[in-house]
């Protein structure tokens, strides 16, 4: 029954973000044909600041409450009260700054921006607690009509405010609408109400789990966010919208599989914190299940990126397909990251969870300092070797937590990347053919989706037995119950 909830959750999760990352896709599309990269790196900048100061409301708080064990209302009302107090001082905050960050980047237009964009702060505080109910209930249909009522109604705004010439202010009222309209949905939804209480015993209590978790959160974001600083501050906004767009298709595949499968693992492993055997067996699932997904797509995206790029975008965008294959290569191995640091933050060592991401970042910080002075190429290249190194200091505690070693966590993926580099080698002969670029990625997609499944079926892969062993599941129950 349990593993039947994981995997229901897991679907719902899973529909809400590519449903939700299908409209964005569409209507970014839309959006980059009639704006100008300036415009995208104006906003990328901007998003930097904010998605800091979103770590101090996501980040640490909202999963102390999923891995507490007897968390109840009076732990839900004081995290919610806490939490808005603090996305009022952020915002105040951010506020005060904007003058001097526009100074900073002698761009006078920032002001004004951030401080509409700021306001997704305060929206997204009232937000938090109720995302962390439904994850700890495991009732993650509520995610999937918040998310996409306030994606599809933001869609409209964007795209009608950017035929009429709004230009930045159109990516502004998107971000703004889709997260204000995201919570409305989900407060309407989720039963679930702060009560007039209060308790600073509590609150310390979570905290001593929590800051951990935000502390790390808030490295995460401030490296994450580093490049693109470096980027707006030393090179063009141009520079700084190619690398973002390169990042953004492959960041929109692995964003959707991470964030369903951080969802769902998160509190199902906490429930079996006390059994290490389990826990394991659910990491060693994790793994090669989503790599076994994410591999095909990654490697599918990098080897299709450049009529991909010419035919959604135009050819005005094609600076960034370098990046994009970059990021598809980085990206294909964040299964790891993600469960790894799921097994260790069930477990309730969010300790160790944060002098990982200490060391991580060092590493990380000490590459982007050294390529910096080489271009925004080098940069990008940088990620590559970084992310080989965090893989292995992610993976290290649980040799000996969960005894699952990198090497065996290697042996359980290495078959579906080959099989996906093999895939991804015979549908880039696809772009010799003269022909326009959707009927060369037509004939890519088809042709590379029957290689990766057929070669699963004839090699016998475990993830692909497991998949089709679900799915025949699912087809008997819904035949028996009718």
């Amino acid at each position: 029954m349990e593993k039947k909830k994981v995997f229901t959750g897991f679907i719902w999760r899973f529909a809400e973000r590519c449903g939700a990352q299908g409209v964005s896709l569409v209507v970014s599309i839309i959006l980059a044909r009639l704006l100008s990269p300036d415009v995208y790196g104006m906003i990328a900048l901007v998003s930097v600041f904010t998605s800091i100061l979103q770590v101090f409301i996501d980040g640490g708080m909202g999963s102390a409450l999923i891995q507490k064990k007897d968390a109840d209302d009076l732990d839900f009302s004081t995290i919610f009260y806490f939490n808005m107090a603090a996305c009022i001082l952020l915002y105040l905050g951010l506020f005060a700054a904007a003058p001097l960050i526009a100074d900073f980047y002698k761009n006078p237009e920032l002001t004004a921006v951030m401080r509409v964009l700021g306001l997704t702060l305060i929206v997204s505080g009232v937000k938090n607690v109720q995302q962390a109910y439904v994850s700890r209930n495991m009732i993650f249909k509520r995610f999937f009509f918040a998310t996409l009522g306030g994606t599809i109604g933001a869609a409209i705004i964007g795209i009608g405010m950017a035929y009429a010439g709004f230009g930045v202010w159109a990516l502004v009222m998107q971000q703004l609408f889709n997260v204000t309209m995201d919570t409305a949905i989900l407060w309407l939804t989720v039963k679930w109400r702060p009560k007039k209480t209060f308790s600073t015993e509590r609150l310390k209590g979570l905290f001593n789990y929590g800051w951990k978790l935000l502390a790390s959160g808030l490295l995460e974001a401030l490296y994450g966010n580093l490049r693109q600083l470096i980027i707006g501050k030393l090179y063009s906004p141009d520079d700084l919208a190619f690398y973002n767009r390169g990042d953004k298709f492959p960041n929109m595949i692995a964003n959707n599989i991470n964030t369903s499968i951080d969802s769902v693992l998160l509190p199902a492993m906490s429930n079996e914190q006390d059994d290490r055997e389990r826990v394991r067996a659910m990491t060693r699932r994790s793994i090669k299940t989503s790599v076994y997904v994410m591999a095909p797509l990654m490697m599918g995206m990098c080897f299709t990126a450049e009529p991909l790029i010419r035919f959604l975008l135009t050819e005005k965008w094609l600076p960034c397909v370098p990046f994009l294959r970059i990021c598809c290569v980085s990206y294909m191995f964040h299964p790891i990251h993600t469960a790894n640091l799921n097994a260790i933050k069930a477990l309730g060592r969010s300790d160790i969870f944060l002098k990982l991401e200490i060391v991580k970042k060092a590493v990380g910080i000490l590459a982007l300092l050294i390529s910096m002075w080489f271009g925004v190429l080098a940069m990008a290249y940088s990620l590559l070797p970084v992310n080989i190194i965090c893989q292995l200091i992610n993976s290290w505690p649980n040799r000996k937590l969960l005894g699952y070693k990198y090497s065996d966590q290697l042996k359980d993926i290495l078959p579906s990347i080959l099989l996906a580099l093999v895939m991804g080698a015979v549908v880039s002969l696809a772009a010799m053919i003269d022909a326009a670029d959707w009927v060369i990625l037509l004939i890519q997609v088809i042709s590379g989706g029957v290689i990766y499944i057929a070669g699963s079926a004839i090699l016998r892969f475990d993830s692909f037995k497991y998949f089709w062993k679900l799915v025949k599941d699912k087809g008997g129950l819904k035949r028996n119950r009718t």
